[in-house]
């Protein structure tokens, strides 16, 4: 078996071309229900996003496993009121694990199975969030051990190193940069006029808003610098983006995102939360008594409930 996210040739199937529209419509199916959406007034079908049904034929068609990247699982927010710590936690293992069987499930459909490279993009934009890059190396290699520990076997990781080795990461960033990013300019004239470029823009300036701790300016003046920063980090995720394109390039492309139906990037929900936005690695898991597990602030968990450990570390908190 080839390793993960490796497009082999194409090989001759049994499925008709017919046939494997038909399987990517089930499979798409299987996806639709953690739909990510911008547009979550839209009953969106399988018909509703064209791209991603061709490429899905074409694996199928082919008899190869789908192969899915997902850019995401950074690092943890270095907004201590967000998370439990640096590292990886229950959050992370929920979604993981949720990944791996969503794979399980595209594999009782297409027998060649599914796998998902998860394309930790932290070092990309460790500068901007100000997360050390000794902090995002402990969090990638924490996954990694983290998907062995617990045997998710259609899961991998891609990160910076696969890709420029041991260079010094200031070093690596400037090459991705310089390659692939978008000039600011391009990218202000594209919030004026795309409203999804938009709304990425004025999530993640919330986001880096919140995040940022130690700030000695007024309100105003963090708000000015956020902005800034907002630019830079869509930049370096449009380069990380084009990067793993080039180096996947038949690979189905998921986000972590909201995305409107019919987009490049079909955009995928991990865990329940209040706010589409919110993911594993900007809060903190909270577990219900009903069962239900849902991501939080930790300062809002905290109050709903008690902390729970796992091998000696924060893992999340449960209702009493």
């Amino acid at each position: 078996m080839p390793p993960v996210g490796t497009i082999t040739a194409r090989e001759p199937s049994t499925h008709t071309y017919e046939a494997a529209e038909h399987l990517a419509a089930r499979v798409l199916g299987l996806l639709l229900p953690h739909r990510r959406a911008s547009d979550p007034e839209l009953a969106a079908g399988p018909h509703h996003f064209p791209l991603q049904l061709a490429q899905l034929a074409d694996f199928i068609a082919a008899g190869e496993p789908i192969v899915f990247t997902l850019p995401g699982f950074p690092c943890k927010s270095p907004n201590p009121a967000k998370v439990l710590g640096h590292l990886p936690d229950e959050g992370e293992r929920l979604s993981l694990t949720f990944l791996d069987a969503l794979c399980e499930r595209i594999g009782a459909l297409h027998a060649p199975g599914a796998r998902i490279l998860i394309c930790s993009d932290g070092h990309i934009f460790g500068d901007l969030i100000h997360v050390p890059d000794d902090h995002i190396d402990d969090y990638s290699d924490a996954l990694a051990a983290m998907i062995e520990r617990e045997g998710l076997r259609h899961l991998a990781t891609f990160d910076l190193r696969a890709v420029l080795g041991d260079l010094p990461f200031d070093e690596k960033r400037a090459r991705v940069h310089a390659r692939y990013a978008p000039s600011v300019e391009e990218l202000r004239e594209q919030v004026l006029t795309d409203e999804e470029t938009l709304r990425l823009y004025r999530g993640i300036t919330r986001f880096l808003t919140e995040d940022t701790v130690g700030f000695t300016g007024t309100k105003s003046a963090l708000q000015r610098e956020c902005r800034r920063r907002a630019y830079g980090v869509i930049q370096r995720s449009r380069a990380w983006g084009d990067l793993i394109a080039e180096h996947h390039p038949d690979a189905f492309r998921l986000s972590i995102h909201p995305q409107r139906a019919g987009a490049p990037k079909f955009g995928i929900r991990l865990l329940e939360a209040a706010d589409a936005w919110t993911t594993p690695w900007h809060s903190s898991v909270l577990h219900r008594a009903d069962g239900r597990w849902e991501l939080l602030r930790s300062a809002d968990a905290a109050e709903l409930g008690r902390l729970v450990e796992s091998d000696g570390r924060p893992s999340h908190y449960e209702t009493v």
